[in-house]
């Protein structure tokens, strides 16, 4: 029965598509070429901003980079692609990943089937049709028999709404919200809330423009050198010679990036060995330290410590003054690596210069944003810029910013209410059609996002495929198998001791959000062997419908031929 929504256009009136996808990251970028050019299917992507990019658009914060290696970080699927673009840098920067992604973008001649500008503001899964109708904030209407939000799981920007929030008189900046042209911050007084990853990879490079930085940290958290460099012609060289084994080396590892130093356990090396062991992986930079030096520092407390007071003491040796050092230190407790390890560059250095102030906002809270500053319960601070650097509402936020219903007019919001649920974070039961890319409940990511990206496409292309050649007009999760889906991601996630820790993993970061653990931790080389038999069973775990417009044909047939 199709529900009636007043709020729509009749199908009539809408532009017919064989499927929409929503965002032009990496994510919507791939899904379009697939579907266009694999398939032959009329796609249509509509992308909020005025260009490609998806994350890499919107954060062009001081700093912003990424923290997989650079030729890990990028599409696989075209093997004319890894030869022709160069990257500069080991880890690049925002500017070269945006640049790589016009250029992809350009190459598979994309930008003609892409919307930009133009959100979507409703989806509605009209069950007599077999169809979603979509609608945007510019007035287009459509209808499309797919649905495929590409719109990230770290793109909803987290703003905390204290007190007197709106009424600083000074500039204000989200970093998820960069401004295009970007920020002089010369001679400014300027507070940052927040020290995150991306607080981290911003407040060096801030606090050598402005005139003084006061950093408000709630809680202080772990990281690790990331060692960037320029990319010399080497290296360059020897991974495009090598990338079909280069790819391969990731497909066999956790988190889509080999690292070859992976030991079992810390506890069955002495203290020395251990010192050794994560003092190389200190200098090898990146996530070495976090998923490349033993297996156990996620899964046992003890073995967990001893990294964690490597870390300590690291961060006590790079800060002059004790009481800061101390405010910057994790307290015992606080395991290591639970939540995403940020990556630095100077970060720690910063604290030692005379500009920057580091305020600890879980003794004193901050009480309201004031017209000049912030007030804490024991102080008031003036300043001209105002940085929030408070993170994302991850996974579910970007998809309820979209009024999307699906079967019964049921709404994602009230369907997730109690936490997302997805099967292989793929799919919804009540939502058929409608595919979700690194999904909650996927390995999103804690893998390597490119090539998760490129699993989840493929998966999709497939499927949608399969359906078109075999006369199917939607496919659903099974409720059932649903449920079993997320009992055995929290049986994984509860072997671990990453549930433990208050992180955007589970959602912690947004007051009111329940508490969900939403990554599947059983690695990408398990998870890609768990959808691909899925789809080779003829897609267990779904049902599967006929055509409503193939059974229609039908019937017009036999009443002709009668």
């Amino acid at each position: 029965m199709s529900i009636s929504n007043p709020t729509h256009h009749t199908s009539q009136s809408r532009t017919e598509v064989d499927a929409v996808v929503v965002g032009a990251g990496f994510a919507g970028l791939y899904m379009l070429h697939l579907l266009r050019d694999k398939l032959g299917l009329d796609t249509q992507v509509y992308e909020a901003a005025d260009g490609v990019g998806g994350t890499w658009y919107w954060n062009r914060y001081p700093g912003a980079r990424c923290d997989i290696p650079s030729h890990h970080y990028s599409y696989s699927f075209s093997e004319e692609l890894q030869q022709e673009w160069t990257w500069t840098e080991k880890y690049a920067a925002q500017p070269e990943i945006l640049s790589y992604l016009n250029h992809v973008a350009e190459r598979f001649d994309l930008l003609k089937d892409i919307r930009f500008q133009s959100r979507v503001v409703s989806a509605h899964y009209d069950e007599a049709s077999q169809r979603w109708l979509v609608d945007t904030d510019t007035g287009e209407h459509v209808s499309a028999k797919y649905f495929i939000p590409a719109v990230g799981t770290l793109s909803s920007a987290n703003i905390p709404k204290f007190k007197g929030h709106g009424s600083f008189k000074g500039d204000v900046y989200f970093t998820g919200q960069w401004p295009k042209d970007g920020v002089d911050f010369t001679g400014k007084r300027v507070g940052i809330i927040g020290t995150g990853a991306t607080a981290m990879q911003a407040i060096p490079l801030i606090a050598d423009q402005s005139a003084h930085l006061t950093v408000f940290q709630r809680t202080p958290n772990y990281a690790a050198p990331l060692v960037n460099a320029p990319m010399d012609a080497d290296s360059d060289r020897q991974a495009k010679d090598n990338y079909r084994e280069l790819r391969e080396q990731a497909w066999e590892t956790f988190a889509g990036v080999p690292f070859n130093n992976l030991k079992p356990s810390a506890l069955e090396e002495t203290a020395e060995q251990r010192q050794a062991h994560y003092q190389s992986c200190w200098d090898d930079g990146g996530f070495s330290l976090w998923i490349g030096s033993y297996q156990d520092i996620l899964f046992d407390k003890e073995a967990n410590e001893t990294a964690a007071q490597f870390v300590r003491e690291k961060i006590r040796q790079r800060v002059t003054d004790p009481a800061i050092a101390d405010l910057l230190c994790p307290p015992a407790g606080q395991t290591y690596g639970t939540k995403r390890q940020p990556c630095e560059t100077n970060y720690y250095e910063t604290y030692n210069r005379d500009n920057v102030t580091l305020v600890d906002i879980k003794a004193a809270p901050i009480e309201a944003i004031t017209e000049t500053g912030i007030t804490t319960t024991n102080q008031q601070y003036d300043f001209d810029c105002l940085v929030y650097a408070t993170g994302f509402d991850a996974f579910t936020g970007a998809l309820f910013k979209m009024d999307i219903r699906g079967r019964n007019g049921q709404t994602l919001q009230d369907c997730w209410s109690a936490g997302p649920r997805t099967l292989v974070g793929l799919s919804a039961h009540g939502f058929p059609n409608m595919f979700t890319i690194t999904g909650p409940q996927s390995p999103s990511v804690l893998f390597n996002m490119p090539l998760g990206i490129e699993m989840h496409c493929e998966w999709i292309a497939e499927c949608i495929d399969y359906m078109n050649l075999n006369g199917f007009g939607s496919i659903e999760a099974n409720l059932q198998d649903e449920d079993k889906w997320i009992a055995h991601v929290k049986e994984v996630a509860d072997a671990t001791l990453l549930p433990h820790a208050t992180s955007w993993y589970s959602g912690a970061n947004i007051p009111g959000k329940p508490q969900v653990f939403m990554v599947y931790l059983g690695g990408g080389k398990h998870y890609k062997q768990v959808i691909t038999d899925i789809a080779n069973s003829g897609y267990k775990g779904f049902t599967l419908e006929r055509s409503v417009i193939s059974d229609l044909a039908t019937a017009r047939q036999a009443d002709m031929a009668v």
